[in-house]
């Protein structure tokens, strides 16, 4: 539905390597960066773009990674935590949202809700 997303980060060096290290598990990878920002995503097709951002911090957004299977989900949290993510749901069926959606959350160094979800059982 979407062709790329952009965030606006107050850490570009942070952030860079805080999705690189959650999108790692995804088969996503690092195409780009420089001073004006990072592109991530398929291999030379970024889909996800973080750009430096002085200004006060915004409300913050919600991000959904599809995984293709549960192994990525859990790899994908234990990434985000180790690369200083905070929690924010441990990977899990999510049965209120349907019968096989497998998911985790994690607060991004910016504050923003980011997901990876597997919908196969």
């Amino acid at each position: 539905m979407y062709d790329h997303i952009g965030l606006h980060v107050k850490d570009l060096a942070a952030s860079t390597a805080f999705y690189k290290a959650v999108l790692a598990p995804l088969g996503l990878v690092l195409n780009s960066s420089d001073d004006s920002g990072a592109g991530l995503g398929p291999k030379g097709a970024s889909a996800l773009w973080l750009y430096p951002h002085k200004g006060a911090k915004g409300p913050g957004s919600h991000v959904a990674f599809a995984a293709p299977d549960r192994k990525a989900v859990d790899k994908f949290h234990a990434a985000g935590l180790k690369a200083g993510g905070k929690d924010n749901g441990g990977a899990g069926l999510r049965v209120d949202y349907s019968p096989t959606y497998y998911a985790a959350f994690l607060i991004d160094p910016d504050g923003n809700n980011v997901e990876a979800v597997c919908l196969t059982a």
